[in-house]
């Protein structure tokens, strides 16, 4: 036989029971949909992370500290960042553009009858606009001179300004920050949420502002001013690992450690942030398309079960069939195809749904989609792959009947 005529009679079986033939392709179409869907969300979610990594900054280094606090009766803290090492960075490392330095501190901020409570204070130096992709839309950003100073000046997040000031001018109004008055010289224009900082919810000021009215310490004169965090950003004509490698060799010597001693600070890049997300985003994906994809063995065991139906009701006609002269192997390719349309064209058709089911899904939700091709040839690919497996056992069973006892069935 043919393959064009085996597709013709496969076809023609399809069409004469069009809506048995739907409901068949129905555990076909939700499979390859769901896949497509799943797949399409989550990696979405994971090109929002990595958008959102990526909108703190280029090039950037993370050197985070982690120290042991004294208390009553206790040595005073140690080992951790301060102030004095972000100025070393900055003064022997070759390839560093910039160095920011960030500490935080929460205070309730005040203006006219608005109070608001917890508010976080962040204390930082000159470069963090450019580190941080900032813009300021109103006013200004301190400067060095005014870090140096002292000065009692303060930047607000643009949703910070709008609970505090409304529709009113904020540069050059004073706030009560805590118990210490800071004037407005500037609101940044909106950041939005990354991770789980909203910026625009924050009160930006001098570095030296915060170490002396919010974070004060009776170590720093002698261990100087402790800090949670410095950004480094990097030369992009400069290798980051040659960077971290110079940036922990440093550290490691003004801290007095050795290469063998547990360190007190943390080195990270962007690259290894994104990595580590990407590997649990992705175990993440297989396991949504691993779900999703019982939907497809269903509909293949839904193929499977209409036709071993189909091969009961058509057995006379195999008779009829083998009588005329058509094999075992005529037969056996006649119903294999069948299954094979079934599955294929229910592939098609979730193709359609599951794309434009990811597209609505991205539209009227909050969660962003990204369609993967990837996922669409998997998913077709894995229901032809079904159809053909389910099919072949009543295939089979079809080419096995006795032409005289086919012939006498009624």
């Amino acid at each position: 036989m043919k393959m064009s005529e085996a597709i013709r009679i496969a076809w023609e079986a399809i069409l004469k029971n069009k809506v048995r033939s739907f409901l068949t392709m129905l555990g076909i179409i939700i499979g390859v949909a769901a896949v497509i869907i799943m797949v399409a969300i989550s990696a979405g979610t994971e090109a929002t992370i990595s958008d959102q990594i990526t909108s703190l900054g280029s090039n950037l280094v993370f050197v985070q500290g982690a120290f042991t606090r004294g208390g009553p009766n206790q040595a005073p803290p140690t080992g951790g960042l301060t102030f004095d090492d972000a100025t070393a960075i900055e003064s022997n490392i070759s390839g560093v553009v910039s160095v920011v330095v960030e500490q935080a501190s929460s205070e309730d901020i005040t203006f006219g009858g608005t109070t608001l409570q917890s508010v976080e204070l962040l204390g930082t130096t000159e470069g963090f606009t450019s580190v941080r992709d900032m813009k300021i839309a109103d006013g200004s950003y301190f400067t060095q001179t005014q870090i140096d100073r002292k000065q009692k000046v303060v930047v607000l997040g643009s949703g910070l300004a709008a609970s505090l000031f409304g529709t009113s001018e904020p540069v050059g109004q004073y706030i009560t920050v805590g118990t210490t008055k800071l004037v407005v010289i500037g609101v940044f224009a909106e950041k939005g949420l990354v991770g789980n900082t909203d910026f625009d919810a924050r009160a930006y000021t001098p570095i030296t502002v915060v170490f002396q009215k919010f974070t004060p310490s009776q170590f720093a004169r002698f261990l100087g001013n402790s800090v949670r965090l410095i950004y480094v950003k990097v030369d992009p004509d400069m290798k980051l690992d040659d960077i971290t490698t110079q940036i922990n060799l440093l550290l490691l010597r003004r801290h007095k450690l050795s290469a063998t001693d547990t360190a007190d600070f943390t080195i990270t890049t962007q690259q290894d942030i994104i990595k580590t997300q990407e590997s649990t985003t992705s175990a993440f994906r297989s396991l949504l398309a691993w779900v999703a994809g019982v939907s497809l063995i269903v509909g293949g065991i839904g193929i499977m079960n209409i036709m071993l139906v189909s091969v009961t009701e058509r057995t006379r006609e195999i008779g009829i069939r083998q009588a005329v002269g058509a094999t075992p192997a005529d037969i056996r390719l006649q119903f294999l195809t069948e299954a094979l349309m079934l599955s294929i064209v229910g592939g098609l058709i979730g193709m359609f749904v599951g794309v434009g089911g990811a597209y609505l899904f991205g539209s009227l939700s909050d969660m962003r989609t990204v369609i993967q091709p990837s996922s669409i040839l998997l998913a077709f690919g894995s229901a032809a792959i079904i159809g053909g497996f389910f099919g072949y056992y009543p295939a089979n069973q079809a080419a096995q009947l006795d032409p005289i006892e086919a012939l006498r069935y009624e």
